[in-house]
């Protein structure tokens, strides 16, 4: 793929002139939420050149050729150039392992929660500790570092219950069983088999809730706080929500039938006592928390936090964002983020996930993707897993590409996003068809 028509393709980065006084940054990871940041960023007159830690191919970012995780090297690359500003640390990973902390340290502005605020997400059982403490409403559970526990606990349980493993396991770390079987094959693979890995030391087992799930991402600097649109993300892999959990196959925003009201009872329940807590837990959480929220009825009670932006809501919600999101950054930094006002599109959001056959098990890579030069001008496509070569865009991961498209209604927005993905084709490509179906028919 020649440079012209790979600029073509990713026409929505906003090719423009690099602000000759603006500041360097670097995004660490490389999946479609660091493009849709590097999206928003790159709009910005404040930002200059945007570097990848790794970055992809379809990003139209400097790469570094430093993983996302690679944190010594992350930190030896910023100390060494000057020019970068700012890091924005996107991934659950880099902020578990401190990389905020190192940089901030070395007198670097990075945004992201230090791991002890990362802490949120990065054990379950923590988190849930936290919610117990500071009466946040959460649904009923227990932890275990012994299998037999678990176990005994399980067979006295009620079904459905839910099995997580503690530590951090690519969104893909719950298990729901219908009965006691499944639940002692959950136990076993996670704690014994370490299906998870070290994230499966610890597991928390609580109780299933029923109600419709919603994500509230939340920029926080440690005091003052801004919500961003409510969005509701769709983790099974098939259609009706089938098939295994994902990382995510799509997502919309606003969540409508998430309404002001119950929007103004979790502030009050959720948000405001969570940034509080941290703050008392001597963490103040600086960044983006995200609160994964099961609304059963008038309750809201919180199903699980993440310590930054979703994917794939970010590539939701940052599009309705109208102001500049490196002006938010640098006061979520700062603590000023009460003097910034931040405004939000009404247009409605959504978008979809095409994946590689497989996923999110095993799956075949290097296959060339067709048809992007095809897609509206009005339509964007966010890009995850891919590889760059003399051929062209190829797969390189379980998600690939995200479609997203916006517009008055979801019905209009949604027919845009289905209408352009057949545009696109690759070997063994899958995505949902119903992403946003409900929202339609209701």
């Amino acid at each position: 793929m020649s440079e012209q028509q790979l600029k073509k393709v990713a026409r929505f980065v906003e090719l423009r002139e690099v602000a000759v006084d603006g500041d360097d940054i670097l995004i660490v990871g490389g999946g479609g939420r660091e493009h849709a940041i590097a999206w928003k960023l790159r709009q910005s007159k404040l930002v200059g050149n945007i570097y990848g830690a790794p970055g992809n191919d379809g990003m139209n970012v400097i790469g570094t050729g430093i993983g996302a995780t690679d944190i010594d090297k992350i930190v030896e690359y910023v100390s060494s150039n000057p020019n970068i500003k700012y890091t924005v640390v996107a991934p659950d990973d880099p902020l578990s392992m401190g990389l905020v902390d190192r940089l901030n340290a070395l007198g670097f502005r990075a945004f992201g929660p230090t791991k002890a605020a990362a802490k949120l997400e990065w054990s379950k059982a923590y988190a849930k500790d936290v919610m117990r403490r500071f009466g946040i409403p959460t649904a009923e559970y227990a932890t275990f570092t012994d299998m037999a526990a678990a176990k005994e606990y399980a067979k006295a349980a009620s079904y459905p219950l839910v099995v997580k493993a503690d530590g951090l396991a690519l969104g893909k770390g719950v298990i729901i069983c219908k009965g006691k079987r499944e639940a002692y094959a959950a136990i076993s693979e996670i704690m014994q088999d370490k299906k998870f890995g070290e994230a499966g030391n610890e597991i928390v087992i609580e109780e299933f809730l029923n109600g419709y799930e919603v994500s509230l991402l939340t920029f926080t600097d440690g005091e003052h706080f801004a919500l961003m649109p409510t969005s509701c993300d769709h983790k099974r892999a098939l259609d009706n929500d089938e098939g295994l959990n994902t990382g995510g196959m799509g997502a919309y925003a606003p969540c409508d039938m998430f309404g002001e009201e119950l929007l103004n009872k979790t502030v009050e329940t959720i948000v405001k006592p969570t940034i509080a807590a941290m703050q008392e837990e001597g963490a103040p959480f600086k960044g983006v928390l995200y609160f994964g929220l099961m609304v059963c009825g008038e309750d809201v009670k919180v199903l699980e936090y993440n310590a930054r932006f979703g994917d794939p809501e970010t590539q939701s919600v940052l599009t309705l964002l109208k102001t500049d999101l490196y002006v938010i950054m640098n006061a979520v930094t700062d603590g000023t983020l009460d003097k910034v006002n931040i405004e939000w599109s009404n247009l409605k959001s959504i978008n979809v996930v095409l994946a590689s056959g497989g996923y999110p098990l095993s799956y075949k890579k290097g296959c060339l993707i067709n048809g992007l030069n095809d897609v509206d001008n009005d339509v964007n496509v966010f890009f995850a897993g891919v590889k760059r070569d003399n051929d062209g865009l190829k797969t390189s991961g379980g998600r690939v590409l995200c479609v997203q498209a916006m517009a008055d209604t979801f019905e209009t927005a949604r027919k845009k996003v289905y209408d352009n993905i057949e545009k696109i084709t690759f070997e063994n490509c899958f995505f949902r068809h119903d992403i946003g179906a409900k929202l339609v028919k209701s």
